[in-house]
């Protein structure tokens, strides 16, 4: 349920007619959740709710965009929306696991918001475990798509010209029966499940993702939100002097919150 800033907790359905939701799933890294914080802290957007959910573990911390003092202590929670108007773009950020068996009553929550709001389409930013892959995902880039077959009439065009590479499918028996093939996202959390569940419910849905390893994946977000900009294009590319090719990774504000990404540094008392 969405719960706007600005009406004293009232559960009015927000009307974001013809945007773009752009939201990450909850997966290996949280490659999604770090790509979602870099749009948020450089396009600026503004908070402007809270998706309240019994589905995903309870949290309150400090503003994670903060940029001054007077800022740093507002409060946010698990799940919260931000929006960019001149851009027709929506984002839900989610800063909590799922609890468990609660993945679907999540789904069914989402979807029904974004049927509700008006939403023209979604977005979902996730990961998949690059350990898991086989011998076809080995090969290549490690970034791939998927698009629902309502939103694949409208942009499989734009998405072929972009050469991108779509999700393969896996054997579902492999070595025992390679002909059956079906959707497998190891990692990918909410990802396959709130996917199909929008093919059959006629959403326009959009998966981009990163095979990846659990770490250090600051890297790994910069690319999946750079692929993100090669299709949406929400800031200009430019062009490195250097080797004069295009490199937007400089242009993303890393915010205020990742310079705790790995806890606080070492107390000097032990040394």
């Amino acid at each position: 349920m969405f719960i706007p800033c600005d009406r004293g907790g009232c559960s009015a359905a927000p009307d974001f007619k013809g945007f773009t939701l752009l939201m990450p799933a909850v997966s290996v890294g949280n490659v999604g959740q770090l790509a979602i914080d870099l749009v948020i802290s450089t396009l600026g957007m503004t908070k402007v709710g809270y998706f309240y959910t019994d589905c995903l573990v309870p949290m309150v911390g400090n503003n994670p965009y903060a940029t001054a003092e007077e800022n740093s202590v507002e409060l946010s929670i698990n799940a919260e929306v931000y929006s960019l108007p001149s851009k027709k773009l929506v984002v839900l950020q989610i800063r909590s696991p799922f609890i468990k068996n609660k993945y679907r009553p999540f789904c069914e929550t989402l979807l029904s918001w974004v049927k509700s709001s008006k939403c023209a389409r979604v977005v979902l930013l996730s990961s998949s475990h690059a350990y898991q892959r086989d011998d076809e995902q080995l090969l290549g880039t490690p970034l791939r798509y998927l698009l629902t077959p309502d939103l694949e009439k409208a942009v499989g065009a734009r998405v072929k010209e972009l050469n991108w590479k779509e999700m393969e499918k896996v054997a579902a028996y492999p070595g025992i029966n390679d002909t059956d093939k079906v959707l497998h996202i190891p990692g990918g959390g909410i990802t396959k499940l709130l996917f199909t569940e929008s093919c059959s419910e006629g959403i326009q849905m959009a998966v981009l993702l990163k095979f990846c390893s659990e770490g250090d994946n600051i890297p790994d977000a910069f690319v999946l939100v750079n692929y993100l900009n090669e299709w949406l294009q929400l800031i200009k590319s430019e062009v490195s002097t250097s080797n004069n090719s295009t490199d937007p990774s400089s242009q993303w504000k890393i915010p205020s919150s990742w310079r705790l990404l790995f806890g606080n540094g070492l107390p000097p008392a032990l040394f």
